[in-house]
C-alpha cells in the first residue's frame, strides 16, 4: 500500500488505456509472442464459463485445456456447453477435468493461464499457487474475504510484478473505454472537487440455490456457496466492492480512513439462505473530508437500484448515465454506454497482454478495493466503527478455518438450528475486530 505500489497501479492504468486504444471487441486479438495460450479454469459456475469464453473470443490462440470445481457435474455441464461455443478452441479432454479440493494443483500445471472464479474464501489461495507456478491469473472479485486473505493477495501480486506476470481483476469497470473517458474528466477537475458520493446495489436475492437430495453439509453449503460467508464473506464483499472499486478510482485511490454501518436480516429466512445479511449501508470516510454513502440489499419487492453518483462543487457525474450535470440542470457532458461488453474488454486486454508479453497487473486496485469493501462488511456484522488500518491489519479468518485446510468430510464452520435457520452476526454484540 505504499507510493511504489500506487505508481505501479498509475503505470498500469496508463497501459491499460493504451492497450483499450487498441482493441475492438468486433476482431480478435492479433500479435506477436506466444502461438497458443492454454488456459484453465478454477470453478465452473457461470461467471468463470463468461470469462472462459470471453478469453477465447479475444483471440483463436486461446484453448481451454484444463477445469476444476468440487462438484462433476458442474465440470461436465459447463464443458458442454462451452464445447458447444467453441469447439475449435475447447480442448479438455476427461483426464483434464478434476472435482475435488486439490485440483487447483493439476489445472495449474498444464496451463499457462487460470481464470479463478469460486468461492472466494479460496481466491488468494489459488492466485498465490499460480503466480508462485510462474502462471498469468485472472482473478474475480472478491479477491479476498477477509484481511488474512488480502495480505496474502497483496504478496501475490507483488511477486507477480517481480516474475512479469499479467494478474487481471474481475473489477471490470475499470476497462470501460466511456468510464475511462469520465474518471479522466473527474480527474481534470470537470466536476470541481470531490465532496460525497452515492453508491447503491440494491436488487432481489442473488444465486440461490436449493438443497438436492443426497448433499452432505458441507456440499450443500459449496453448492450455495454465496449465501455462507465462510465461503463468499456476504454482500458487501461480494456486489458492493464494484461500487467501492468505481469510487476509489473517481478518488485517484484514496482509501477510507474509517467506515460505519447499519446492516443486518429483514426478510431472507430458512436454510437457502445461509448465515448472510440481506441488507447493509456503509458509510465511508476519508481524510480528504468526501463521505461515500454505500448501500445493498437482496430483498425481493423493494426498490432496485444499480448505480453511483458523484457530487462534485462544480457538477454531479451520475455514473451509470454517464453524464455531469450542473445544480441549475445543465447537462455538460454525455459519454458513451458504459457497459457495452466491460467484460469482453477486460479479456481482450488480458489476452493481448499475455500474447505481446507487456505485462499488466491491476493488483494494487484489486487490494484496496476489496479491502475497503472487507472493512464496510466488517463494520457491518460489528455495528461499531472500524479504521481501514484496524482492519486491514487484523487477523481473524471467517469461519476460522483456512483454505487450504478445508476438507470435504470436515464440518462446515456453521450448522443449521432446529429450525432450519444459521445462526448470523448480531450487530453490537459480534466481534471480529476488538
Amino acid at each position: 500500500m505504499n507510493n511504489s505500489t500506487r505508481r505501479n497501479f498509475l503505470k498500469a492504468s496508463t497501459a491499460t488505456g493504451a492497450v483499450l486504444a487498441g482493441l475492438s471487441l468486433g476482431n480478435p486479438v492479433h500479435a506477436q509472442g506466444r502461438e497458443e495460450i492454454k488456459i484453465g479454469m478454477l470453478g465452473c459456475g457461470g461467471r468463470n464459463g463468461g470469462a472462459a469464453m470471453q478469453a477465447m473470443h479475444a483471440d483463436p490462440s486461446v484453448k481451454l485445456v484444463a477445469m476444476m470445481d468440487v462438484f462433476e457435474t458442474r465440470v461436465r455441464g459447463q464443458r458442454n456447453v462451452l464445447r458447444q461455443a467453441m469447439p475449435e478452441q475447447v480442448q479438455v479432454p476427461d483426464e483434464h477435468c478434476f472435482w475435488n479440493l486439490d485440483g487447483y494443483k493439476n489445472v495449474i500445471e498444464l496451463c499457462d493461464v487460470v481464470l479463478i472464479a469460486c468461492a472466494s474464501s479460496f481466491h488468494p489461495l489459488y492466485a498465490e499457487a499460480a503466480i508462485q507456478a510462474g502462471k498469468h491469473v485472472f482473478v474475480e472479485k472478491p479477491h479476498a474475504i477477509d484481511p488474512p486473505g488480502i495480505r496474502r493477495f497483496e504478496a501475490a501480486y507483488k511477486l507477480a510484478e517481480e516474475k512479469g506476470l499479467t494478474v487481471m481483476s474481475g473489477l471490470q469497470s475499470r476497462w470501460s473505454p466511456p468510464w475511462q473517458e469520465t474518471m479522466r474528466r473527474i480527474h481534470d477537475g470537470e466536476i470541481g472537487e470531490i465532496i460525497a458520493m452515492q453508491s447503491l446495489f440494491l436488487r432481489a436475492p442473488y444465486g440461490l440455490v436449493p438443497r438436492r437430495p443426497g448433499l452432505t453439509e458441507l456440499q450443500y453449503q459449496f453448492s450455495n456457496w454465496y449465501n455462507f460467508v465462510w465461503l463468499s464473506g456476504d454482500d458487501v464483499t461480494q456486489s458492493l466492492v464494484h461500487n467501492v472499486d468505481r469510487m476509489s478510482w473517481a478518488l485517484k485511490e484514496e482509501m477510507p480512513a474509517w467506515a460505519f454501518a447499519t446492516a443486518g436480516r429483514s426478510g431472507s429466512f430458512g436454510e437457502i439462505h445461509g448465515d448472510r445479511f440481506d441488507h447493509a449501508s456503509v458509510v465511508y470516510e476519508y481524510n480528504s473530508g468526501v463521505r461515500l454513502y454505500a448501500m445493498c440489499r437482496t430483498t425481493h419487492n423493494c426498490y432496485d437500484s444499480y448505480s453511483d453518483i458523484i457530487m462534485g462543487s462544480k457538477a454531479t457525474c451520475y455514473l451509470f448515465q454517464n453524464r455531469f450535470v450542473k445544480q441549475n440542470g445543465e447537462e455538460i457532458y454525455r459519454g458513451g454506454a458504459p457497459q457495452a461488453n466491460y467484460h469482453q474488454h477486460t479479456q481482450n486486454a488480458f489476452i493481448n497482454a499475455i500474447k505481446t508479453g507487456v505485462p499488466i497487473n491491476c493488483g494494487d486496485f484489486m487490494t484496496r478495493s476489496t479491502m475497503a469493501s472487507i472493512l464496510g462488511q466488517i463494520v457491518a456484522f460489528q455495528g461499531n466503527a472500524v479504521t481501514y488500518d484496524e482492519a486491514y491489519n487484523a487477523n481473524f479468518v471467517f469461519g476460522g478455518v483456512k483454505p487450504e485446510d478445508v476438507t470435504m468430510d470436515m464440518e462446515p464452520p456453521t450448522l443449521p438450528d432446529e429450525t432450519g435457520n444459521y445462526p448470523i452476526p448480531i450487530p453490537g454484540q459480534t466481534r471480529f475486530i476488538t
